[in-house]
C-alpha cells in the first residue's frame, strides 16, 4: 500500500459501505441487478479482511472497482432509490480505490460524504429508533462507528457495521413494500 493509505478513514468507509449494503441488496434484488452487487460486496469484505490482517484479494477488488463503476447507471431510472444506488456506488467506488490505487483521488471524508448524500436523498419518510430520517440516522451511524472503532477496535466497527446493515435492509423493504 502507498504511503497516503488511511486504514482508519478505510476501515470507516467499509462500515458505511456496509452498513447501507443492506439497502442496497435489497434494491439491487428487485430491479434485478444483484450480480452486480455481489461483488462489490466481496470487495468491500476483502478489504475489511485485509485490514484484519489477512491477505488482500487483488482480484475481488478489481471486480469491485469495475462493478461500483456502473452500478449506479445500470439501476433503472423509473424505480425508487435511484440516486441512493448512485451515491452508494460513488461510495463503494472510493472504498476500492482508497485500497487499490497507490495515490488516491479521494480521501476517506469524501468517500464518507457519498454516504451522507445517499441517505439524504432516500425517496421516502422513514423512522429509525428515534430518528424521523435517514440522512440523520447516517450522521449518527457515522459518529457511532468513530466512536466504537476508537474504543473498541475493528472486529466492534464491523458487529457494528452489520447490525446497522439490518436496520438499512428494513428501510429499503419498507419503500419497496
Amino acid at each position: 500500500m502507498g504511503e497516503t493509505f488511511d486504514v482508519v478513514g478505510e476501515a470507516l468507509c467499509c462500515a458505511a459501505a456496509i452498513r447501507q449494503g443492506g439497502a442496497m441488496q435489497v434494491l439491487t434484488e428487485r430491479s434485478g441487478l444483484l450480480d452486480h452487487y455481489i461483488p462489490i460486496k466481496a470487495g468491500v469484505e476483502s478489504i475489511t479482511a485485509f485490514l484484519d490482517g489477512q491477505e488482500l484479494d487483488n482480484d475481488l477488488l478489481a471486480d469491485a472497482f469495475a462493478e461500483s463503476w456502473s452500478l449506479g447507471v445500470r439501476y433503472p431510472a423509473v424505480l425508487a432509490g435511484r440516486t441512493f444506488v448512485d451515491d452508494w456506488s460513488r461510495l463503494a467506488f472510493a472504498t476500492v480505490g482508497l485500497t487499490k490505487a497507490k495515490q488516491p483521488t479521494l480521501g476517506p471524508a469524501q468517500a464518507l460524504d457519498y454516504a451522507s448524500r445517499a441517505a439524504a436523498t432516500w425517496p421516502s419518510a422513514v423512522r429509525i429508533g428515534s430518528f424521523d430520517c435517514l440522512a440523520r440516522f447516517e450522521f449518527a451511524c457515522q459518529q457511532e462507528a468513530q466512536d466504537r472503532l476508537r474504543k473498541d477496535g475493528l472486529v466492534a466497527l464491523w458487529k457494528l457495521a452489520r447490525d446497522r446493515s439490518k436496520q438499512y435492509r428494513q428501510v429499503a423493504e419498507q419503500l419497496i413494500g
